[in-house]
């Protein structure tokens, strides 16, 4: 990547112009998409369709029309959003079978409950309580969802008790709120869990096996590069091997995957900020839990900066086996999403953009705050920015399962483009609305109370 000095000032038009074309997608969306067939989840010829393992994308496509609101105070936005929370979100509240609480919960009842905290709607003790038990109730279904092992332990995947998706770190959000609440989990005989220390634990467990640092078990790999799933055997609770659903190969990084945990982790060390230093004494201590998250961090976010093109764009997986038809040089060009070779995804973009501009600011590190601002730079303009009238998708150039052979790839090309997902819409609005904020000098944005 080719980071330039920028400010979040000079996004300011940018930022404009995208929110106008954000509200022109929603309304789109909204007048056309037939929402008996399931969640929109990614777009063909355009149009957004469904499909995929669970409803994991609901909470992205009304917790975007909570963030339009926030970003432009059209209250329009903010009575669709809470409304389709109120009416539509309850079934993923208690929803035992999956590990995406923190994208449909926090992204709904969170932001819902984050602008009443900000003043931004009215302070209402029913609708407040209403946010917070939705919330607690959440983080409580997500932590129950576990697998115990030797030392720590994690929040399994819908593949099963065996399984840490590399995507969970960001559903940690849900523990955290949660805790904030002060709430726990209670199990068997009224065990009563502490879900911070489920977060630590799944985010220690998440560093220890899903990361590569090049050193004692990865010695023979590459510092920050990551697995999309990690392998244990449930007899005794050892880890077995890397694996990928959504990656080319267990030994290779799909980029999607390094940014949910590039995001995940720089955003509970600015969580961790909040809590007392007693409140980790039980889990090793505050520098011993935060050192694990920061090495994360740096980690990741260092491989994306390496491994992105100039424009601060990533292929769909770094050892996609045509990238070498791109030329030794493809990383020290712009991404070209229209060639024959491999897909790039902007949504693992959006998403990393978020986590690099969070651990710059933690760190005050200008040289992670300067590579957030490149990509978002880039996302913001064509061809990533959708300006189609037709097109329903925001975010152009998001592939979603390579492997499966879901991604659309039009008819006089051999790699998919020009496609949109709801997560890769979501998380746009998420990096505009942190740079916004950063820009206006207003409250940062953040998923904690």
């Amino acid at each position: 990547m080719h980071c330039k000095s920028i400010q979040p000032a000079d996004l300011t038009s940018s930022l404009a112009r995208f929110w106008q074309v954000s509200a022109r997608k929603m309304e789109l969306i909204n007048r056309e998409y037939d929402s008996t067939q399931g969640s929109p989840v990614f777009t063909v010829k355009g149009k957004y369709t469904t499909r995929g393992w669970t409803e994991w994308t609901q909470g992205f496509q009304y917790g975007s029309e909570i963030l339009q609101f926030d970003a432009t105070d059209d209250f329009k936005w903010l009575a669709t959003g809470r409304k389709n929370t109120v009416e539509k979100m309850a079934p993923h509240v208690t929803h035992f079978g999956v590990h995406d609480h923190g994208f449909n919960n926090v992204s709904t009842y969170g932001n819902l409950l984050r602008l009443m905290n900000e003043g931004r709607i009215p302070e209402n003790e029913w609708e407040r309580n209403f946010y917070e038990m939705a919330l607690k109730a959440s983080g409580a279904v997500q932590a129950r969802r576990w697998t115990a092992l030797p030392n720590d332990g994690y929040i399994y995947s819908f593949n099963g008790p065996h399984s840490l998706f590399a995507d969970t770190i960001r559903s940690l959000r849900a523990l955290a709120v949660a805790h904030q609440l002060g709430h726990s989990f209670m199990g068997e005989n009224d065990a009563n869990v502490s879900l911070l220390g489920r977060l630590i634990d799944h985010a220690k467990t998440t560093a220890d096996y899903a990361v590569f640092y090049g050193e004692g078990r990865d010695a023979y790999d590459v510092r920050g590069r990551t697995a999309h799933e990690s392998i244990f055997n449930l007899n005794d609770g050892a880890y077995r091997c890397p694996s990928s659903q959504q990656g080319f190969s267990p030994f290779t990084t799909w980029t999607r995957g390094l940014a949910w945990i590039m995001t995940g982790s720089a955003e509970q060390l600015e969580f961790f900020q909040t809590l007392e230093n007693a409140e980790f004494e039980p889990f090793g201590g505050r520098e011993a839990v935060e050192a694990v998250l920061l090495k994360m961090a740096k980690a990741t976010c260092d491989f994306y900066i390496k491994n992105s093109a100039a424009d601060g764009v990533p292929y769909w997986d770094t050892g996609a086996s045509r990238l070498w038809k791109l030329g030794p040089d493809y990383l020290d060009r712009p991404a070209d999403p229209f060639n024959d070779a491999e897909p790039v995804d902007s949504s693992a973009a959006a998403i990393a953009a978020q986590g690099l501009i969070r651990l710059g600011n933690h760190l005050n590190d200008e040289r992670y705050l300067q590579a957030g601002l490149t990509v978002l730079r880039t996302l913001l303009e064509e061809p990533y920015l959708s300006t189609d009238e037709t097109h329903q998708g925001l975010l152009l150039h998001s592939v979603y399962h390579q492997p499966n052979g879901w991604d659309y790839i039009p008819e006089d090309q051999s790699v998919p483009s020009g496609e949109s997902s709801m997560w890769g819409d979501y998380h746009l609005r998420e990096a505009a609305l942190l740079v916004q904020r950063m820009a206006d000098s207003k409250p940062y944005y953040k998923f904690y109370m």
